[in-house]
């Protein structure tokens, strides 16, 4: 990772964690009754951990393109299918609930803005993992959306990233198979080849031989007459 993408990295965990803090004097000062400062109003806290009657904790985080940020700076899995198949790109808000039983449930809750890229698949050979080389930078992708798409390396691949926002991962929107375009191509031209050539269909030879005596009706007529010889 470049010196400018740790910098970004640091003041994300940064501004998360002043948020945190914040959220956490807020939440404390409404626990006293106090519902102002001079004239800022206090607001409910967001992205703060919440707890339902029903034993839920619900978390609002931001998605790092692999697994979710919470407001206190820990990580949280984020399920590889699910990314993949709802094409989360990083920077997008998310709202996780921990039921009682301990399931996560992951919901989509601001997406931010989001623009297409186009690359070719190819894989890091220190790390072996699968990337996309675009625009001059290899955006990091999930194994999942290789294997949901059967992607092979080579193959031009079409992803999402951060509008107007620099990023080590991208999401997967769909594949451009680099062997399509060939087997099309020749095809076609097997087709007009045929065409060009006039290629017709075989013809059944005919039977050669000595041809079939016909008879004359007289000697079909005189053979049905035909009977014994009757002497007087």
């Amino acid at each position: 990772m470049s010196t400018e993408a740790n910098k970004l990295v640091l003041i994300r965990q940064l501004v998360e964690a002043a948020r945190n803090n914040i959220d956490t004097a807020v939440q404390l000062l409404k626990n006293l009754g106090v519902e102002s400062l001079g004239n800022m109003k206090l607001e409910a806290p967001t992205g703060a951990v919440q707890h339902t009657d029903q034993g839920a904790v619900i978390i609002e985080g931001v998605f790092d393109g692999q697994n979710m940020v919470g407001p206190d700076g820990k990580l949280y899995s984020v399920p590889a299918n699910y990314a993949s198949k709802s094409k989360l790109v990083e920077g997008d808000l998310l709202k996780l609930t921990i039921s009682p039983d301990g399931s996560f449930i992951y919901k989509q809750i601001g997406p931010v803005e989001r623009e297409r890229v186009v690359g070719v698949l190819s894989k890091d050979e220190q790390t072996d993992e699968f990337q996309v080389l675009a625009r001059g930078q290899n955006f990091r992708i999930l194994l999942a959306s290789v294997t949901y798409f059967k992607a092979e390396l080579g193959d031009e691949i079409v992803v999402l990233v951060p509008k107007g926002s620099p990023s080590t991962w991208a999401a997967v929107e769909n594949v451009i198979k680099k062997h399509s375009a060939g087997a099309v191509n020749a095809e076609a031209l097997a087709t007009v080849e045929d065409a060009d050539e006039g290629v017709e269909a075989p013809v059944k030879p005919k039977k050669r031989g000595r041809p079939a005596k016909s008879e004359s009706v007289l000697e079909k007529v005189s053979a049905k007459n035909s009977g014994p010889a009757i002497e007087f």
